[in-house]
C-alpha cells in the first residue's frame, strides 16, 4: 500500500515533470499551475498543495536544473582519464549544451528568482564551487575566480549567440566547440 507521503511525493514529481515539459515546449508563459495540473493528470487544486504559486514552481525547476548540472560537473571532475584542460572544456560545453537542448530552462536558470532564493543560491553555489575547482586545476586557485568569470561569461555568450542564430558557422567560420577550445587553450598557454 502506498503511504500518504509516497503519494504526495509522486504527485509533486509528476507536477515537476509536467512543468518541465510545458516549459520546454512553450516557455515561461506556457507554465501555469492549471496547465501543470492538467498535464500531470491531477485536480486543479493539487499544484497549490505543493507550490505556493507559479514562481515557486519555476524556482524549483531552476534548482533541480542546477543540481543536475552539478551532478554532471561532478562526473567530469571525478573522471581520472581526463586531463584538467579536457575537464574544463567539457564543463563549459555541458553548460552550453543546456542552452542548446533546453533554451527555456537555461534562461530560467539565469534569471533572478522571486521566491525561494536561499535554496536556489545553494544549488548555484554547488555548481559554482565545482566549476571554480575545475578552473583552478588549470590556472591555479589564486586566478580561478577571475578566469572563471571570463570563462562563464564567454560560455554564456556562446550559448546566447547560438540560440539567437548569431553564431552561424557560415558567418563566423567557427563553432561553439572551437571557441571553447580557443578559450581554454589561451588559459593553458598563459598558465604555462
Amino acid at each position: 500500500m502506498v503511504t500518504r507521503a509516497e503519494s504526495a511525493a509522486a504527485t509533486r514529481d509528476a507536477l515537476l515533470r509536467a512543468a518541465s515539459d510545458l516549459l520546454d515546449h512553450g516557455g515561461l508563459d506556457a507554465v501555469t499551475l492549471r496547465a501543470v495540473g492538467a498535464r500531470a493528470g491531477v485536480s486543479r487544486g493539487a499544484p497549490y498543495g505543493h507550490f505556493a504559486d507559479k514562481e515557486h514552481l519555476l524556482t524549483r525547476l531552476a534548482i533541480d536544473a542546477w543540481h543536475t548540472l552539478a551532478d554532471e560537473l561532478r562526473r567530469i571532475q571525478d573522471d581520472p582519464r581526463l586531463a584538467p584542460v579536457t575537464r574544463l572544456k567539457r564543463t563549459l560545453l555541458a553548460l552550453i549544451e543546456v542552452g542548446r537542448e533546453r533554451p527555456h530552462l537555461y534562461a530560467l536558470m539565469f534569471r533572478t528568482p522571486e521566491s525561494d532564493t536561499a535554496a536556489l543560491f545553494d544549488a548555484v553555489a554547488e555548481s559554482h564551487g565545482r566549476f571554480l575547482g575545475l578552473v583552478a586545476d588549470v590556472v591555479g586557485k589564486d586566478e580561478s575566480r577571475r578566469y572563471g568569470a571570463l570563462l562563464l561569461s564567454s560560455a554564456h555568450g556562446i550559448a546566447g549567440m547560438e540560440l539567437s542564430g548569431h553564431l552561424a558557422a557560415e558567418k563566423w567560420d567557427t563553432s561553439g566547440e572551437e571557441l571553447v577550445d580557443v578559450l581554454v587553450g589561451s588559459l593553458k598557454a598563459r598558465s604555462g
